[in-house]
C-alpha cells in the first residue's frame, strides 16, 4: 500500500510505477487501474501508459471529492496489484472540471434555465456556464521553446478560453521548418518507429497542456491532419498505427480536465481514410479516455455528418464566401448539437482568401455566429509582422480582433442563459409587438415578427425580459423598437467595434427610437419593471 496522498477534485493525479524495459513495453505491456470512490462505490477504470526507461504512469482525474482507493492490473508482475488511496479535496473556486454539453450535465431547474437552447450549450462539469471563445494556433508546440514561452505569455492576457492545436507538425505555407522533436523515436533520414513514442516530445506537450490548464484554456487537440512532409509520414500511417497512437493519446491526456478531442483538421483531405475509419478512430478514443471528453472532427469542404452519436458537437469550417457563421442556424437545425464554427476565416493579410479578413469582418462573423446561438473561433494570419504567424506558430498577436472579442465576451456572458435566436422557423417563440399593422384575422407569431420587424437582423431574446439586436454591415440612422405593453425597459446602444456601451436616459414603454448611424452596432433592451 502506497502512502495516502491528497489531490484536488478535477485535478490530475499521476501514479508513477517502475516495470520492465524489455522488448517494446509500449506494445507488450498492458496496464490499467481501477479507482473506486469509497463512499459511493463508483468505479473508474483508467488505462496506463509507458514513459520509457522502465517508467510507467496511470493518470486519474477524481470527478468527485472524497476518499478514493485504487488497484492496478498488468501482465508485468512489477506493475500488478499496486494498491493505494488518495483524498480528493473539494475543487478550488477556479476549477470547474471538464467542459461538457449542458444537456449531459444539468438536471432540474439548472437544466430548465437554458430553455430551448439547452441542446446547443456547453457548461463545466460543476454546472458553471461555459462559452468557447477559441483561437487557432496549429503547430505552436512544435516551435522552438522560446516561441512556445512567448505564446503562453500572449495567452495570459488574451481573451481566449480554447485553443485549437495539433500534435504532429504542420507543413504548409509559412510553416515548413522541421521541428526539433518528433512524437516517435527515429529520424527523417532513417524513418520513424510508429510503435515507440519519444518521451521528451510528450513531456513538452504535457507541460504545455498543463500551462493551458492553469490559464483555464481548453486544449482542443487535433489528432490527425493532412499537412505532412514525405519525410515525416504521419498522415500516411497505417490504420493500426493510427489506432495505436490514438489509444496512447487518450490514455496519456484523458486525465487533463481541459482536453477536447478533434479527430482531424480537414478530414476530407486525408483520402486514404474512410468514413468507417473515422468511426473506428472515435471508438478507440472513447474506449481509452476514461473521462469522456468532448469529441468532434473538422472539415475542409464536405461537412461531416455530426448526427453520428460519437460526435458531441460540431466543429465546422465555413464553406461559402458570403455566408459563413450565418449558417449556424442551419447547422443547429440539422444536427441538434452545439455548433462551433472553428474556421470562419482569419484576420490577416496572407494571399489566401481565408486569411486576409479585416478585423471588422472577422468580428462581424463572431457576432453573427453568437447571435444565432453558436460559437466562433479566432485566427490570425499576418505575414508581415515577424517570423511567427499566430495561426501556425504562436508568438504574439498583432490584429484588432482580440480586444474586441474580450469586449464581446462580456456582452454575451451577461445574457440570460435561455436567450435564444428569434427564429422564423419556430412560430412558438415568445413574440414582441411589431410596428406594422397585420391583416385582420392574422395572429402575430415568431415567424411573422421575424419577417415583418426583424427580417434584416439577428435577434437574441429571453421571453419579455431581454432582447439583443445586431446590425452588422447595416447602418440605419435610427431604429424604432416596439416594446411589450406590460413593462418598462432600459435601452443601451452598443458599438461593437469601438467597444462602447451608451445607455439611453430613463426607461421606456410601448416603443423606443434609437439613434445609430454607424456599422457594427447593437441594441440591448432589458426589462426593469
Amino acid at each position: 500500500m502506497t502512502a495516502l496522498v491528497h489531490t484536488e477534485q478535477y485535478a490530475m493525479f499521476e501514479l508513477s510505477l517502475t516495470g520492465t524495459n524489455e522488448g517494446n513495453p509500449y506494445a507488450d505491456v498492458n496496464l490499467e487501474a481501477d479507482f473506486i470512490h469509497v463512499s459511493s462505490g463508483r468505479k473508474i477504470t483508467v488505462g496506463g501508459f509507458y514513459r520509457g526507461n522502465g517508467a510507467y504512469a496511470v493518470r486519474f482525474m477524481p470527478t468527485d471529492a472524497g476518499d478514493w482507493s485504487y488497484i492496478t492490473r498488468s501482465n508485468d508482475a512489477e506493475l500488478n496489484d499496486v494498491t493505494g488511496r488518495l483524498i480528493a479535496d473539494l475543487a478550488g473556486k477556479d476549477d470547474h472540471g471538464r467542459v461538457l454539453r449542458a444537456a449531459d450535465v444539468l438536471k432540474g431547474k439548472a437544466r430548465e434555465s437554458y430553455g430551448s437552447e439547452l441542446a446547443y450549450r456547453f457548461c463545466y462539469e460543476d454546472g458553471t456556464p461555459y462559452q468557447p471563445y477559441g483561437t487557432t494556433c496549429y503547430a505552436w508546440t512544435n516551435q522552438a521553446p522560446e516561441v512556445q514561452d512567448r505564446t503562453i505569455e500572449t495567452l495570459k492576457t488574451a481573451p481566449f478560453n480554447k485553443i485549437r492545436m495539433c500534435v504532429f507538425p504542420k507543413f504548409y505555407d509559412f510553416n515548413n521548418a522541421d521541428p526539433e522533436l518528433f512524437a516517435y523515436e527515429g529520424s527523417m533520414e532513417e524513418g520513424f518507429d510508429h510503435s515507440r513514442f519519444k518521451e521528451t516530445f510528450f513531456e513538452n506537450l504535457d507541460h504545455r497542456i498543463a500551462q493551458l490548464t492553469e490559464l483555464s484554456i481548453e486544449a482542443d487537440i487535433i489528432l490527425l491532419h493532412p499537412y505532412d512532409k514525405p519525410k515525416w509520414g504521419f498522415s500516411k500511417m497505417t490504420k493500426a498505427e493510427d489506432e495505436f497512437y490514438l489509444a496512447y493519446m487518450a490514455r496519456r491526456y484523458g486525465a487533463y480536465r481541459n482536453v477536447w478531442w478533434s479527430l482531424a483538421n480537414e478530414y476530407d483531405l486525408l483520402p486514404n481514410k474512410s468514413l468507417e475509419d473515422w468511426r473506428d478512430y472515435a471508438r478507440v478514443i472513447m474506449a481509452n479516455d476514461a473521462f469522456g471528453h468532448l469529441r468532434s472532427i473538422h472539415n475542409c469542404i464536405p461537412i461531416y455528418d455530426y448526427n453520428e452519436p460519437w460526435c458531441t458537437h460540431c466543429s465546422i469550417q465555413r464553406v461559402d464566401v458570403t455566408r459563413t457563421t450565418e449558417c449556424i442556424t442551419d447547422w443547429k437545425r440539422a444536427y441538434g448539437k452545439p455548433v462551433v464554427c472553428d474556421e470562419p476565416g482569419y484576420e490577416g493579410n496572407i494571399y489566401w482568401g481565408w486569411g486576409n479578413l479585416t478585423g471588422t469582418e472577422l468580428m462581424r462573423r463572431f457576432w453573427e455566429g453568437a447571435m444565432r446561438g453558436g460559437y466562433v473561433t479566432h485566427g490570425e494570419t499576418y505575414i508581415d509582422q515577424g517570423e511567427q504567424v499566430w495561426w501556425a506558430h504562436g508568438g504574439e498577436l498583432h490584429g484588432e480582433a482580440p480586444e474586441r472579442i474580450a469586449f464581446m465576451r462580456g456582452i454575451f456572458a451577461d445574457a440570460p442563459l435561455d436567450a435564444a435566436p428569434l427564429d422564423a422557423n419556430d412560430p412558438q417563440d415568445e413574440v414582441w409587438p411589431v410596428a406594422a399593422t397585420l391583416p385582420e384575422g392574422v395572429a402575430l407569431n415568431a415567424r411573422l415578427e421575424k419577417g415583418v420587424q426583424y427580417w434584416d437582423v439577428p435577434v437574441l431574446r429571453s421571453g419579455r425580459d431581454y432582447q439583443l439586436v445586431y446590425f452588422g454591415w447595416y447602418r440605419p440612422a435610427y431604429r424604432e423598437f416596439p416594446l411589450p405593453d406590460d413593462g418598462k425597459y432600459e435601452v443601451e446602444v452598443i458599438d461593437t467595434w469601438n467597444m462602447t456601451i451608451d445607455r439611453l436616459p430613463g426607461t421606456y414603454e410601448h416603443t423606443v427610437k434609437v439613434n445609430l448611424g454607424r456599422q457594427y452596432m447593437a441594441v440591448r433592451i432589458r426589462k426593469v419593471a
